[in-house]
Order: structure tokens, then sequence, then C-alpha cells
């Protein structure tokens, strides 16, 4: 990595990998859902999420694809790419007071299209709970 720009094209291997954990708070999973306008019940009220299959608040599946993109603007492949594509499922939920770690891991280098693709993954502790590929742009080192 550089200073203000992440890993350039030539920089990169297949295999190389970063992460990123975060504590999912009550007031995150607010301010996701104020910042997103996705108020379903499920992420906000605990009295309607008790009766759900999940019993009991849940994160919003997109606050764990949000923990990738920190990732990869800002470790791997850092700063200056561009998110060009992400296909994602989500596998389990998570709950407030979870510890979720996003990790993106290089998996193919298109030097000629200047794309970089990269398995992401979620997890609570072992469990895996969103997993995934994502395209990214990435600059070659300047001439």
């Amino acid at each position: 990595m550089h200073d203000q720009h992440g890993y350039y094209l030539e920089d990169l291997e297949i295999g190389m990998s970063e992460s990123f954990a975060k504590v999912i708070s009550e007031s995150d999973v607010n301010m996701f859902a104020e910042i997103s306008g996705d108020n379903n019940p499920v992420h906000i009220n605990e009295e309607y999420a008790k009766q759900t299959a999940f019993g009991g608040r849940i994160a919003h599946g997109m606050f764990s694809a949000a923990l990738i993109s920190a990732v990869a603007g800002t470790r791997l492949p850092g700063p200056g790419c561009i998110y060009l594509d992400q296909q994602i499922k989500f596998k389990a939920p998570v709950r407030i007071g979870d510890t979720a770690r996003a990790t993106v891991t290089v998996t193919d280098i298109n030097v000629r299209r200047k794309r970089v693709t990269c398995r992401t993954d979620v997890h609570v502790g072992e469990k895996l709970v969103a997993t995934g590929e994502a395209t990214f742009m990435v600059d070659p080192r300047p001439a």
C-alpha cells in the first residue's frame, strides 16, 4: 500500500487477503436503518423480531456487505480501487453484540482489463454468515 493510494495492480497477488472486524451495536443497526431507509421491523423492533424465526433483532444483510466495502476501500485493494460488482449470499443472521469479520481475498487478476476478482466472506466467530465474489477496477502503477 502507498500513501493515499491502495495497492496498484502490479502489487497484487492471488491469495492476498485482508480483514476488518466490528462489534455490531444497537446504535449501528439503528443508524444503518436511518441511513438506508430500511426500517424492516426485524431490524429495529425487538418485540416484533422476537416473534420471527430469528427470535430477536438482526443486523441488515447489507450491513455485512458494507463491512466488505470497508475492507475493499481501505485495505485490499484499498484506496483508489473502484467497486464494480458484488455477488453475495447471506447464510446466517448477524445479531446485535456479534463481532462480524469481513475478509477480502484476491482470486484472479486480469491485467489487460485492470480487474481484480476477490472472494468476499463475513464470519461471526467461525460461522460463515455471508459469502460472495466482487470485482474491482485497480489502477496500474503510474509510469
